[in-house]
């Protein structure tokens, strides 16, 4: 027998699936429990990375990146370096090697946002980070989100995101499946964005009108009289982003920032009471206020897959040569350039 929902387009299909063991069920109490709390969202902007399809896998996308940069050029940059270590270490076949080496010249030289190399096919996708908030508070993190232990700053928790499958009909929990429908129709509609970008914004909710969640991730922010301001880039823990908090108030402000002696002290003594605390989400030094916050990441999907960069999408930098030329054989020219 078939199941309804495979009747029906991939792309628009959300496949809810009932989960009755322990751990789905406090996970599902926990995500229930933060809507009522943090029951808006706050968009920050769009993401870019890359993402490969291979044949056979169609139509799934999997994600290569951490899904962190801020600009369309940026992910690009990361697919032509994709593809030219790929051609360096991963194959001993000049043919195979031209092409990835062929796919490297064109993204030197021209603003690509999808390029296919032999059976795989590779795409510059966006997403929208947005954190969810409530009572003027950005959600931290959830007792049930996975965490870590320590504070050595040479451990560091693999990427949930890098490897991420995009399968818009895969299944998911309930509460992630309700997440997914009051997402569905979320537009710009700010008058602090352009027209173009409002317009691109309605548009992508007819052109790519799936949704799909990113895996969470953690920032730390700093809480701003009437705003809040990115202090770091995305971690895949909490536990990662606090000890990128303590390292750099005890090892790498001073060195950065213009600051005396004595403000060095206080915020080192800061990280220092900061890490003594048990999974602390809140560090107050010299009337400046940081805290770890939940960020998450809404894909749109269309019947080709993941979306795109948009026309309106602040994109000022120029693709350019990254890599020494090779040739087929493996052989590098690290003079040329």
């Amino acid at each position: 027998m078939v199941d309804h929902y495979q009747e029906h387009p991939e792309h628009l299909v959300i496949n809810v699936e009932h989960r009755d063991d322990p751990v789905s069920l406090v996970m599902e109490a926990d995500a229930f429990a933060a809507s009522r709390t943090y029951g808006k969202i706050v968009v920050r902007g769009p993401l870019f990375g890359i993402a490969e399809q291979r044949r056979g896998e169609r139509p799934r996308w999997r994600l290569l990146t951490d899904m962190d940069t801020g600009y369309p050029q940026d992910a690009r940059d990361e697919l032509n370096s994709h593809l030219w270590f790929k051609a360096k270490d991963e194959t001993d076949d000049p043919r195979e090697r031209r092409l990835l080496l062929d796919a490297v010249a064109r993204l030197e030289t021209e603003p690509l946002d999808e390029i296919s190399v032999g059976d795989t096919r590779y795409r510059v996708v966006r997403a929208d980070e947005f954190a969810r908030v409530g009572d003027g508070r950005l959600e931290p993190p959830r007792p049930t989100d996975v965490d870590c232990e320590g504070w050595d700053m040479q451990t560091r928790t693999p990427s949930t995101t890098k490897g991420f499958v995009v399968d818009h009909a895969a299944a998911v929990g309930l509460t992630e499946g309700l997440d997914r429908m009051g997402l569905l129709p979320y537009q710009y509609t700010s008058d602090r964005f352009p027209p173009d970008v409002l317009a691109d914004s309605q548009r992508a909710t007819q052109t790519h009108p799936g949704l799909v969640l990113l895996p969470v991730a953690f920032r730390v922010m700093e809480r701003k009289p009437d705003s809040w301001s990115m202090a770091s880039g995305q971690h895949p823990t909490p536990q990662d982003a606090r000890r990128s908090l303590a390292h750099y108030f005890k090892e790498v402000r001073s060195l950065i920032e213009e600051c005396d002696e004595q403000e060095n002290a206080a915020y080192a003594r800061a990280a220092e009471a900061f890490m003594k605390q048990n999974r602390p989400n809140e560090l107050t030094v010299r009337g400046r206020c940081f805290q770890i916050v939940r960020v998450e990441r809404m894909m749109r999907i269309g019947p080709s897959g993941p979306e795109g960069p948009r026309r309106s999408d602040t994109d000022i930098q120029e693709p350019t040569q990254i890599h020494p030329l090779m040739d087929e054989w493996g052989n590098i020219d690290y003079a040329a350039g």
